[in-house]
């Protein structure tokens, strides 16, 4: 089972990662505290992970405003720096390679979860008519306010600061979370960016606010340590609907990035192949490869035999998985040997604490817990040990 392309080594760019294993980001809802900064607790997750070829962290807000769910750990105070900082020095430890993502969830958010009780803001004043994760549990969303042209220059500089935190807290990256409905996402889209400024209308104002903020972020980490997650295919997620100018602005998006020497392309696959963008390619890592000259990162349900396609066929460089790290933190190994996977608890996903977040055991302490069939359940025990060093940072 070792002869996998995903086993094998890969530079992205100077950073050399052991595997093409990437742990996708995944809110968790761990960070319960007054400060919604990072804990030991997940310091021990990520570091239990980090055989990963790299592991990017749940989506971390950057500023109050940006804050979509509870408790998750911010990048955007000192504390939050603090915290964060616990995790990379555990995840470096370990011998692993973390990037933050960078996160904020416009009209997703609600009064409950803003400084104040205030409206959540958007591109423009138009109620997603989704759901928001608040102490009173999944809570419909509501109209927001739109960002003045000079907030949105203000959030910006946010991400900027973001970025700033990420390099104090050791971060070896950060990865601009631009997809699943979100606030770039609402830029995009023109069911939710009715604006007539310079961030709406055309296809290149509604790709503006984006591109703006990887530029600023690259002042304060190197571009080729920047990476960006997009979903194409997104169909009626915040709002965010498909339309006939939807895959015209994601190629202009594609182009602009490749041209700024980014780290990655992080892009998802459609949860459910029959809806969403019609595309005249297989898939969506397929239709934007010859738009994207640098690494690319393939998410969204993937499995071993099927990630190993993927990179043998020059389809992707590295593939993300994420409900099979949440329950099998030796993924890699057991991908190394063809052990069976662990079925996450859906239950514990967000629900605070130690339990479904860092007890889920490796094959060599319980000889595997409830296994799943396929093409990836075929049965050995985890008896591996790192070899490869971490790169250190360069500019």
């Amino acid at each position: 089972m070792t002869d996998q392309p995903l086993l094998k080594p890969y530079a992205l760019h100077d950073l050399l990662l052991p595997n093409r294993v990437v742990m996708a980001p995944m809110t968790r809802s761990r960070a319960d505290n007054p400060e919604n900064a990072a804990t030991d607790l997940h310091a021990a997750y990520y570091a239990q992970r980090a055989t990963a070829g790299l592991l990017v962290t749940e989506g971390s807000p950057v500023s109050p405003q940006g804050v979509g769910y509870i408790n998750v750990p911010g990048l955007h105070s000192a504390a939050q720096v603090a915290g964060w900082r616990g995790v990379t020095e555990a995840v470096h430890r370990a011998d692993g390679r973390i990037f933050a993502q960078l996160w904020h969830v416009g009209a997703l958010s609600h009064p409950d979860l803003q400084p104040g009780g205030v409206l959540p803001v958007a591109p423009s004043a138009i109620n997603p008519e989704d759901r928001c994760f608040t102490h009173r549990g999944h809570t419909p969303t509501v109209r927001p306010r739109a960002l003045g042209t000079d907030e949105v220059v203000e959030t910006v500089d946010q991400f900027r600061r973001a970025a700033a935190n990420a390099v104090l807290a050791g971060f070896d990256g950060v990865e601009v979370h631009g997809a699943n409905g979100y606030l770039f996402s609402q830029f995009f889209a023109r069911s939710m960016n009715r604006r007539t400024d310079r961030y709406g209308g055309s296809i290149e104002n509604r790709a503006r606010f984006l591109l703006e903020v990887v530029d600023a972020i690259a002042t304060e980490i190197p571009a080729h340590r920047v990476g960006v997650r997009l979903n194409p295919a997104l169909h009626r997620l915040g709002g965010v609907l498909v339309d006939e100018e939807t895959l015209p602005l994601f190629e202009y998006v594609v182009r602009e990035l490749d041209s700024r020497g980014l780290a990655y392309l992080h892009l998802l696959e459609p949860i459910n192949p029959t809806e969403g963008l019609p595309l005249p390619a297989r898939s969506i890592a397929e239709h934007f490869r010859p738009l994207w000259s640098g690494p690319l990162i393939s998410a969204t349900d993937h499995t071993r035999a099927g990630g190993n396609r993927l990179v043998a066929a020059g389809t992707a460089d590295l593939v993300a998985f994420g409900r099979a790290f949440i329950a099998n933190p030796d993924l890699v190994a057991r991908f190394r040997t063809g052990a069976p996977l662990t079925v996450p608890e859906r239950a514990t996903f967000y629900s605070g604490g130690a339990r479904g977040y860092t007890d889920y055991p490796t094959l060599g302490e319980d000889g595997g817990l409830v296994t799943v069939a396929g093409d990836d359940a075929v049965g050995s025990r985890y008896s591996e040990a790192r070899a490869q060093m971490r790169t250190t940072w360069s500019t």
